[in-house]
């Protein structure tokens, strides 16, 4: 099955240059916990909940000054629309990520999957437990 059949298409994003304010109140009102960040159509990262409270709260930056384009993860992890399923689960599982962001070959944003994406719209029980297991894995402590 193909990425395009599975994602979900009209992705809300947030501009690089937006506060993370404004980002913090936009997951808020959609409820989610990571949002693309786009110039227009064109992926520069993704800012999380995490990335908010670890990058800018535990700082002590301030949310209103502080744009998203200074906190949000710019390593972009993502898959093609005409990749199957299987090569997004493996992304997910490896990078450890909930949600992957869902390009087109000129690399703009078209989509995205969710783990509950996979879970209800494909058959193959064994790779959502598996990119479950991988995403929930936690991460190692640092030992003295």
């Amino acid at each position: 099955m193909k990425l395009r059949e599975v994602m979900t298409s009209n992705v809300e994003v947030i501009h690089p240059n937006a506060s993370v304010q404004e980002a913090a109140e936009m997951m808020r009102s959609l409820d989610v916990g990571s949002l693309p960040v786009c110039d227009g159509r064109k992926m520069q990262g993704m800012i999380t909940d995490r990335d908010i409270t670890i990058r800018a709260v535990a700082d002590g930056r301030e949310a209103r000054q502080t744009a998203v384009r200074e906190i949000m993860t710019s390593e972009l992890v993502y898959c093609f629309e005409d990749e199957d399923v299987q090569a997004a689960a493996k992304l997910m599982n490896d990078h450890q990520i909930r949600r992957l962001p869902i390009v087109n070959e000129q690399k703009e944003l078209v989509g995205i999957v969710s783990l509950g994406d996979l879970a209800v719209e494909t058959d193959d029980e064994a790779m959502v437990g598996q990119v479950l297991e991988g995403v929930s894995e936690p991460a190692q402590p640092q030992r003295r």
